[in-house]
């Protein structure tokens, strides 16, 4: 900044000079915001236009050359376009079981399975046991070890 002071105007009216400073004559140029502002609405119409264009176009492209529904959709009935697709989750139009019961059914059935015993195969004596008596069987005697057929031990 420099120090030095402003020469004095030479009359009331003027502003004072100085070499390195100058002053705007106008903050802002309203006719250039005008012009940016009817480019950019007259851009934005035209990019409206073509948008629509472009939906009314693919729209009829797609009905023309759409497909009828397979007969197996058809054979639902009326309501088959509010069905969804197959396979349908549980818990959608279309779908009778609950799907809450179904994960109960589901568990009895693990938890019976995991606590049966019965053998799998008697002549080579492979018989299945409650999941935690293995556990505990395990637990006292221990892994067998097995060897690969080269002797390496897993």
């Amino acid at each position: 900044m420099s120090t030095e002071s402003h020469k004095r105007a030479e009359s009331a009216n003027q502003e004072p000079r100085h070499a390195d400073v100058s002053f705007e004559q106008s903050d802002i140029r309203v006719g250039a915001i005008y012009k940016y502002l009817l480019v950019l609405g007259v851009t934005t119409i035209v990019a409206l236009v073509i948008c629509i264009y472009i939906l009314r176009f693919t729209t009829n492209f797609i009905t023309a050359s759409d497909a009828p529904p397979p007969a197996s959709r058809e054979a639902l009935g009326q309501n088959y376009q509010s069905l969804p697709p197959e396979p349908r989750l549980q818990g959608v139009p279309g779908h009778t079981a609950d799907p809450q019961e179904d994960l109960r059914n589901k568990l009895r059935a693990d938890t019976a399975e995991n606590e049966k015993f019965g053998w799998i195969d008697k002549n080579a004596g492979i018989a299945q046991i409650p999941v935690n008596d293995a556990m505990k069987v395990v637990a006292e005697k221990g892994l067998s070890v097995v060897t690969t057929p080269h002797g390496e031990r897993k």
